[in-house]
């Protein structure tokens, strides 16, 4: 009961009152699910805290934003590109806006980050992030184990040799980093703000089945059958490629 309600508490539901969204110290909050533009007065993201913006909105306009110490702009992924302009506001030491890939599972690959515009008019930055790495690529799938070998008979002959292992899938490609567009004024320092544009690691190789056991020996009234050996395992699969990166462009006005 304990966890569930420091759950709750983590994962309060955001209120969006007169176009004002707060986040507190240490907490998670997600703007409600919706499509299209959103436009707000202030945003204040307090130390530590993380602000998720469902993969639904395309664009944000802020007028005033604020973030804290290691504070957070989550930015879930989706292939349309997401513009966020803000008209003034401070950006506090290792803040972060993220919007990198998800990881690729069996079903679907990884995903790209995704391609920002950002427009940062009268903002102050001490030290930020901007993360559009893409996804990890999934892991190649197991080999299927080798079917065991047929047991000795004294009727029936020989012991069979265990199946070989089915070798391992290998990893699929990793999600390109996304494309950033920096819209800043003359005097921004953008030494101060840190770029993650790298691909994602390829998957992981998928490991080789484990061979099948050989048919048991047995001893028989005039002679005895031996056993047979067991199969090989499979051989593992390839690690996947890494994704392409993606690639930075400021624009000064």
């Amino acid at each position: 009961m304990r966890k569930l309600c420091l759950l709750l508490a983590l994962f309060a539901p955001v209120a969006l009152a007169q176009g004002q969204v707060t986040v507190e110290a240490h907490n998670f909050l997600k703007l409600p699910s919706r499509a299209g533009s959103l436009n707000l007065d202030r945003v204040e993201v307090a130390d530590y805290a993380t602000l998720l913006i469902p993969a639904g909105v395309s664009e944000l306009r802020i007028g005033e934003l604020y973030m804290g110490r290691e504070a957070r702009l989550g930015i879930a992924p989706a292939e349309q590109t997401f513009r966020l302009e803000v008209q003034r506001g401070e950006i506090g030491t290792g803040s972060h806006i993220t919007a990198s890939g998800a990881a690729g599972s069996m079903s679907k690959p990884a995903s790209s980050g995704r391609n920002l515009d950002l427009r940062f008019v009268n903002v102050q930055v001490s030290e930020m992030t901007l993360d559009v790495r893409g996804g990890i690529g999934a892991p190649g799938h197991f080999g299927l184990a080798g079917a065991d070998g047929d047991a000795a008979g004294c009727l029936w002959g020989d012991a069979s040799r265990g199946w070989d292992g089915q070798p391992g899938g290998d990893g699929q490609t990793g999600g390109a980093g996304g494309q950033v567009r920096l819209e800043v004024p003359a005097s921004f320092p953008v030494e101060l703000v840190r770029v993650r544009l790298d691909g994602g690691a390829g998957g992981a190789p998928g490991e080789g089945g484990a061979g099948g056991h050989g048919g048991v020996g047995k001893g028989c009234l005039l002679y005895k059958a031996d056993g047979a050996k067991s199969g090989r395992a499979g051989q593992p699969g390839r690690a996947g490629a890494a994704g392409s990166a993606g690639s930075l462009k400021v624009v000064r006005f």
